[in-house]
């Protein structure tokens, strides 16, 4: 990875929607170059996906919890169901195996709290969880998808 790649992935990371001509022009290129790097990028899997962003809260989706998870077990087994169980609610956003004294970090997005208590009582029917305790964000100071390059 180049220089030029990095300014493409910084464009893209910026506003996936533009043209091949507009990333280009941006980044010092002519298009068909430019657009020979975006496929390479794809298919060695450095851009996963173009996706738009929404604004959970126009969307009545303005509460985020950050649930800490303590588990009780830690067989491959479990990880698998853990998985699973994880994937299949779409309230999580994100989930981080951690270390240090928590071991799981999920990142859950609902309307309210009567919303969050619905997914909360699913959520420990999930076998093997051992402790849980939510965090609920006040004020999202900074949210960016864009990685520093």
């Amino acid at each position: 990875m180049d220089e030029f790649d990095r300014r493409i992935l910084t464009v893209l990371q910026t506003d996936a929607s533009q043209s091949v001509a507009q990333i280009a022009d941006q980044v010092g290129l002519s298009p068909t170059p430019c657009w020979r790097r975006v496929q390479k990028l794809e298919a060695n899997g450095v851009i996963r996906g173009r996706v738009a962003l929404l604004d959970a809260a126009q969307l009545d989706l303005g509460l985020t919890v950050f649930v800490h998870l303590r588990i009780a077990r830690h067989g491959s087994d479990w990880l698998e169901a853990f998985t699973r169980a994880m994937m299949a609610m779409p309230e999580v956003l994100e989930v981080s195996r951690l270390a240090g004294n928590w071991d799981y970090l999920l990142r859950v997005v609902v309307a309210d709290m009567p919303a969050y208590d619905r997914f909360y009582k699913r959520l420990i029917e999930v076998d093997g969880l051992n402790d849980v305790s939510s965090s609920f964000s006040m004020e999202q100071i900074k949210y960016t998808t864009a990685l520093p390059l």
